[in-house]
């Protein structure tokens, strides 16, 4: 499943290019100098097999938003970039240079580009065609992750964590990236204990509008935020129909009329530089007015920039929104 930013119709990937000189930096500071990172040959893991690099990646090109955020988590500055326009507008988490290197469209990425770059590594999800991966491998090493498991999304998350790092040298910053966010998860918990709030029932959604008519994504347990939110002890009110990768359903604004609990909460997900707001086009549909959690006034807007398919810093975002928005 191609995973696409609100503002294109349903059956588009957004996405474009870019990045910059592949090092590695702190990435709260993107002018951070470079600490070395460890020689020595490094085998991975992936999802088409074996890859073996000769040395920890310094020089990487990412071709996913979720693993452009998780690199310079790691402190690691992309060489090259899809789409950096639109994963700055996505993700804020974890910026990047507005200079980065254009290296295509995340579903259609220029080979030439990126060889051009000369990469140590390039990241991409499966999600990419597997004749474009075959491809691109046959010129540079190629390191393909899915982009979540809806069986075990937070886990899988964490296997891209470690890879990454692995990858990449920085191991200790991997460590400590998945740390911070178990620390962020059990404070998120407790605050939610503390307020009664256990148990709160919710759904978490994203929306656009393609010729008048508002279609919906839903998160379900099986995607990386509906995971976050049953281990915070919410109660997903949208259980079923995911895919087997990023646990999204598919419905329209009439199957909304199926949570029938008064108490939930209806968080969402849209962003003004990109699309809007899609729930603007409902002001005046019938049955969006009657559903319990518009009338209840439960209907809460996450902040723009926390990307849904990132990792351990969109997710702390999302922790604080989400407590927010139940409380």
């Amino acid at each position: 499943m191609k995973i696409r930013a609100l503002a294109t119709t349903a059956a588009a990937l957004t996405a474009l290019l870019v990045a910059a000189c592949g090092t590695t930096e702190d990435p709260a500071d993107a002018a951070a100098p470079a600490s070395p990172a460890p020689a020595g040959p490094v085998d991975l893991t992936d999802e088409r097999g074996a890859v073996h690099l000769d040395a920890p990646a310094r020089n990487v090109v990412s071709l996913e938003w979720g693993l452009t955020e998780n690199l310079v988590a790691l402190g690691v500055k992309p060489a090259g970039q899809a789409d950096v326009k639109g994963y700055n507008v996505w993700d804020t988490s974890a910026p990047i240079d507005a200079s980065t290197p254009d290296v295509g469209l995340r579903g259609e990425p220029s080979l030439d580009s990126i060889v051009a770059l000369d990469p140590d590594l390039v990241v991409t999800t499966t999600d990419v065609p597997e004749t474009v991966l075959a491809q691109l491998a046959k010129k540079v090493p190629v390191l393909a992750l899915r982009g979540s498991d809806g069986s075990d999304p937070i886990g899988y998350m964490r296997r891209t964590v470690t890879t990454l790092a692995k990858a990449t040298g920085t191991e200790a910053q991997g460590a400590k990236l998945l740390a911070d966010f178990d620390a962020k998860l059990a404070s998120a918990k407790d605050t939610l204990a503390k307020a009664g709030k256990t148990g709160t029932p919710f759904v978490m959604a994203d929306g656009w509008v393609d010729s008048g008519t508002v279609s919906l994504r839903m998160y379900t347990p099986g995607s990386f935020f509906g995971a976050i939110g049953a281990e915070l002890g919410l109660r997903s009110q949208w259980t079923t129909g995911g895919d087997k990768d990023y646990g999204l359903a598919q419905t329209d604004v009439e199957g909304l009329t199926k949570i029938k609990d008064p108490n939930t909460t209806f968080v969402y997900v849209a962003n003004k530089a990109d699309g809007g707001d899609f729930t603007d086009s409902l002001t005046n549909n019938a049955v969006w007015k009657q559903l319990p959690f518009v009338q209840g006034q439960k209907v809460k807007r996450l902040p723009d920039g926390i990307w849904m398919f990132g990792g351990p810093l969109s997710a702390s975002k999302y922790l604080d929104a989400l407590v927010t928005a139940v409380s």
